[in-house]
Formats: C-alpha cells, structure tokens, sequence
C-alpha cells in the first residue's frame, strides 16, 4: 500500500480510514500504522496529531513519521480532526481526546498497551498534544464523540513548536499577525483573540497546568517566524514551576518552524529516546 508520503515498508502494515467517534455529526477518522508480524506483548503506542494552522493539514502526513516506530514495535497513529472552517474550538481537542479513548477501548483488538500511550506533534499538533497533556480528562474538553467511559489521559508528550498562549505571541514580537481577526488562532476560537481572552484561556495549553503532566519534550526552534520560541518558554516554564516530573526543552539552533533542522538524526533520534523511555 502506498500514500502521498511513499511506498509502505513490506513489513509495515497501514490501513486508512478507521472510523474512531463522531464529530458535529460526521464520522472521524484515523490511519494505524504496525509491524506486519504481530509481537508477543501488547505495542506501546505513538499518535502524531497534523498540524497545518487548524485549518488546513491531514492525517496522511504522519505516516511517514510513524513507519520507523512501527518497524521498532510500536503502534503508530495518525488522527484525523475537524479543522478550524468546520468547527471552532474545542471541537480540535475533542476530537484528538476522542481518538485516545477509542484507542483505550480497542486494546485488545489492536494488540496495544492502554497505559503506554505517547502523542507528538508539529505546530497546531503542538498545541493539541499539549492539551492533551495538560487538558487531562476535563469533562468540558472530552466532547461526545464516543467511548465516554475511557480516559483521554497520554503518557508521554512530543510538542514540536506548538502555540501555548495565544494572548503572548504578538507581544513577543512586536507583530500583529497573531491578534488579527483572520488569523488562525482568533479563526480556531471563532472570535479575535484580544477581545475575548476568556475563549483564548480556554485553548492555551498553559492555562491547566497542574504540576500531574505527564513527561514532555518541547523543541522550537530559536528563528522561528510563525511560532514565537518564547511559546514554548512560556510552556516549559509553567510546567517546571509546577513541579511537572519530567520536562525537557530543546531549542534548535537557527531553525525556523520546522525544516531541515527537525528531520536530523540527531533530533529524530531525541523524540525516539524520549519515547522509548516513557513508553518502552
């Protein structure tokens, strides 16, 4: 089988399309991606969340990401959610949420570890997998997209540049880009961030923080135009002052948002250790 990202290894297995929950009414979906020969303990799991500014992005992007996990023993995931034209915030989260808790309740068909879930992403997948480790198992957030009697909970978080607190960017910088009404952060919340702080609160990783996070690994990079560097300071900041067991935070010398500076071995092989001993 083959995507836009290439051919598909002959001992990798990638099936498309698995309904997971309901989303405003519609079906949402999600790609798995596992070893061909099934091992004798159930895989540890990594879910890439697509960034893409919330608006734009697919899951079909992961894959390429997540075939060097499946031919080490892990599970890999690539989820599919509503984007920013369709539903505004928290529909983003509450799908991601739900993508986890279908997980949890299909380990056994899946052959995967519940307790061994780890979620990484780019940019807009940044900020949702923050959420998911901060945002842990918020009645608010969870949404009803299905599987209501399973938790949302991850164990190990990979943000890549995500966007932490929306308010903070332009200032930052000194632009305006981000305060904007077309932007895509006043886009996601359905509203200009400025003027109502109170729905932006509601987005902003940082905002449920409580020290209980699981570990996280936080890379930016220091010329970065569209993320500021400072919104990962701010996170990694706000989760050591909570006392969060475990936070690591890499900045990219001279990378700007994403890039050849993130495809290295150096940094590719830093997300797999990370995982490896959170989940392995």
């Amino acid at each position: 089988m083959s995507d836009a990202t290439g051919a598909i290894p002959s001992d990798i297995e990638h099936i498309a399309n698995i309904p997971y929950g309901k989303g405003g009414g519609r079906r949402l979906y999600l790609d798995i991606v596992r070893p061909l020969e099934r091992p004798e303990r159930p895989m540890p799991v990594v879910v890439w969340i697509h960034g893409g500014a919330w608006r734009g992005g697919n899951k079909e992007s992961g894959i390429r990401r997540l075939i060097p996990y499946a031919q080490r023993g892990y599970f890999g995931v690539s989820v599919s959610y509503r984007l920013s034209q369709e539903a505004t915030y928290p529909a983003q989260i509450e799908d991601c949420k739900c993508a986890i808790r279908f997980l949890r309740a299909q380990a056994m068909r899946f052959h995967l570890d519940p307790d061994r879930i780890g979620v990484w992403g780019p940019s807009a997948g940044g900020h949702l997998v923050a959420l998911l480790g901060t945002a842990t198992d918020l009645f608010e957030l969870e949404g009803s997209g299905g599987w209501p009697y399973y938790s949302s909970r991850v164990q190990a978080v990979c943000d890549w540049y995500g966007p932490t607190d929306f308010l903070q960017m332009d200032r930052a910088t000194g632009g305006g880009r981000h305060d904007s009404p077309d932007s895509p952060e006043s886009q996601l919340i359905g509203a200009p961030i400025q003027e109502h702080p109170d729905l932006v609160a509601r987005a902003n990783p940082i905002t449920y923080v409580t020290g209980n996070e699981p570990p996280f690994l936080i890379m930016h990079g220091d010329q970065d135009r569209t993320v500021p560097h400072h919104q990962s300071q701010l996170l990694y900041e706000a989760l050591t002052r909570a006392g969060a067991r475990e936070v690591t935070f890499h900045t990219l010398e001279g990378a700007d948002h994403g890039g050849p500076h993130f495809e290295t071995a150096e940094s590719l092989g830093m997300v797999a250790a990370f995982f490896d001993r959170h989940l392995r």
